[in-house]
């Protein structure tokens, strides 16, 4: 038997405006705005005061799991505007040392194993990519743009066709909370 209806609510902090046209969200706060599209999703994204409401009525299974879906992205994108994301990243090597450097909006990646053509990651959105050492710290205020980001780095220096137990060499994140730190 379907339910009636799956409702999920949001309550959104003092510091966050946050405005619905259709299905179009944006979320602005101090540390910025993220706007998200969610026209293609059957349910229903209401603002009611300082809290937001998602709501599918008569849902089958993929509906009512599209509501707590959409609650989350909004609550992360809430998320973002106030505190941000950060990720940070080891770099790990046993003999030929690992130089990294950011250009424009890639990382480059040289002397992975000794290799003498570089390795390149895509910086995606608004992150700010900073190398302090042996750590990479990504930043920004879209969780998504952020993990691709610190995704694309560790796959980056991925190595294939020896046995990864002995060959640790490589970029890995080893944390990643709210907030950021410069």
């Amino acid at each position: 038997m379907r339910a009636i209806e799956n409702v999920k609510t949001i309550e959104i902090p003092e510091d966050v405006d946050i405005k619905i046209d259709g299905r179009i969200v944006t979320v602005r706060g101090e540390k910025g705005e993220l706007t998200r599209d969610f026209s293609h999703t059957p349910i229903s994204i209401y603002l009611e005061e300082k809290r937001i409401t998602t709501k599918a009525n008569w849902p089958r299974k993929r509906e009512a799991a599209l509501v707590g879906t959409v609650s989350s992205h909004v609550r992360n994108m809430i998320t973002g505007v106030t505190k941000g994301f950060t990720y940070k990243l080891k770099i790990v090597f046993s003999h030929f040392p690992i130089s990294v450097k950011v250009k424009e909006r890639t990382v480059v990646i040289e002397n992975f194993t000794g290799e003498r053509s570089p390795r390149i990651a895509k910086i995606v959105g608004d992150s700010k990519v900073a190398v302090k050492g042996e750590d990479i710290l990504i930043n920004g205020i879209n969780v998504e743009a952020v993990s691709q980001t610190a995704a694309n780095i560790e796959q980056a220096t991925k190595i294939k066709k020896k046995d990864h137990r002995v060959f640790l060499d490589g970029i890995y994140v080893y944390e990643r909370h709210e907030g950021t730190e410069e």
